[in-house]
């Protein structure tokens, strides 16, 4: 079980809630639950819930533990180099780990060097359990600072330190993708941009480009419907969102409610739908009845809140998409069916999944996403058409699926764009998901 965060400590005032040291410590917190197998977004909620942050040390919080974990390959082997000994509690690795992440890259540097060094052994300072190693914080950080290219030059010599993936990962990668796995590694230690789709319903890109412009937001049209902004912001500073004139999504993942080719009037099946941005992308297209459905309870209000925002409605369904208790037994004339994987293709969003994932989960999610597509084939119309979409690279999710998939029910196979590989170019920029279209031949 993941390590449950304490209530940091304020009763000392060296660690003040709008101070570094905090933010840190925070961050600390929710990377020490990440190695001890916790997924980063839940980690972060779990210690916000346990402080009274302010939504800026949040926010600080958030971008340290994201940062680290996008640089984890590289500091767990500094940490060996710096250290005499392993760190000792987990918390005080995951200190060791968030403050060397800040000092790292001098050319992007969120904070001073030194002001990094003194607020890191402040917030060591600021938690009983650690408090015992300020002084170890101090010298590591320091002996790092002084001895920095030496260091960095060693460890780079190891394919995890270099390229903050797991040795397997990076193997994997290799030989899926033996031209491209280099550039595929680069875009994954990336920091994605924030990608909206414009609501055709409700405006259009151009003149949603203007109310940026309005708005002294800068951005950029990548899709068909999507808008890159130059810099990233909170939903709630984004023009027009609460109204529902655009939703945050990503480029790639804006291909699926398109391909589906939905006409009004259609019976539409979202299966493993939370949280719901592609069940309000199929609504933004036509006048369809459709069914979101998601086995997870707690995930269904994401869902309908999403909806709401967008003033658009669905049937949501409580509901296991391997099996079929909860189908009515009517046909549908669409299915889109977003399975479950290890998710591969979006660690720049999620750069914690690199160090969860282990080499034989591919196989495992497969086998549970290859049950998916053969019980919903059973309830797609003669004619109808099924969208599989996977958010991963690995062959044996996606291609390799999909063409077994193909044979083993007969399945016509139409045009989509199969593999897309994670990419951060000026105009293209987008996740690695992949899509292939099928149609159930007619009676």
């Amino acid at each position: 079980m993941p390590a449950r965060p304490r209530r940091l400590d304020l009763t000392k005032k060296l660690v003040r809630p709008d101070s570094l040291a905090y933010s840190l410590l925070g961050a600390a917190y929710a990377v020490a639950q990440v190695r001890d197998g916790a997924a980063l977004p839940q980690a972060l909620t779990r210690t916000f819930a346990k402080t009274n942050a302010s939504a800026q040390a949040r926010g600080a919080m958030q971008d340290i533990a994201y940062r680290t974990m996008r640089q984890r390959g590289r500091v767990d082997a500094l940490i060996p180099l710096l250290a005499n000994k392993p760190p000792q509690p987990p918390l005080l690795h995951a200190l060791l780990d968030c403050a060397l992440t800040l000092l790292v890259n001098a050319e992007d540097a969120a904070y001073d060097a030194f002001t990094v060094v003194d607020q890191s052994v402040t917030a060591a300072s600021g938690d009983a359990e650690i408090a015992h190693a300020k002084g170890m914080v101090n010298a590591v950080l320091r002996r790092f600072l002084r001895e920095r290219s030496e260091l960095l030059q060693q460890v780079m010599e190891s394919p995890e330190a270099a390229w903050n993936f797991p040795a397997w990962w990076i193997e994997a990668t290799k030989s899926a993708y033996p031209r491209d796995w280099q550039a595929i590694l680069v875009a994954g230690n990336s920091a994605p941009p924030l990608t909206l789709r414009v609501n055709r319903r409700k405006t259009t890109v151009e003149d949603y480009l203007r109310i940026l412009a309005g708005n002294a937001m800068a951005a950029t049209q990548i899709g068909a419907h999507a808008v890159r902004l130059a810099q990233p912001v909170p939903v709630n500073q984004i023009p027009g969102f609460a109204e529902g004139l655009v939703s945050v999504q990503d480029a790639a993942a804006q291909l699926a409610a398109p391909l589906l080719d939905l006409q009004d009037g259609m019976r539409v099946l979202d299966a493993c739908a939370a949280p719901g941005g592609k069940t309000g992308h199929i609504l933004e297209c036509a006048n369809v009845d459709l069914i979101a459905l998601d086995q997870d309870a707690a995930r269904l209000p994401r869902i309908e809140q999403n909806l709401q925002r967008l003033q658009m409605n669905a049937s949501l369904q409580l509901g296991d998409a391997s099996g079929s208790a909860w189908w009515d037994k009517k046909s549908f004339d669409r299915i889109l069916a977003d399975v479950p994987c290890t998710a591969s293709g979006i660690v720049r969003r999620h750069p914690d999944i690199r160090w969860l994932r282990r080499r034989g989960d591919a196989t495992q999610l497969a086998s549970l996403s290859a049950q998916i597509l053969d019980n919903l084939w059973q309830m797609l119309k003669p004619g109808g058409k099924l969208l599989f979409v996977t958010c991963s690279v690995w062959p044996q999710e996606s291609e390799a699926q999909a063409a077994a998939f193909a044979v083993r029910k007969q399945a016509v196979r139409l045009a989509a764009p199969g593999q897309l590989l994670p990419t951060a170019g000026e105009q293209d920029d987008h996740d690695g998901l992949f899509y292939a279209l099928f149609q159930k031949p007619a009676v």
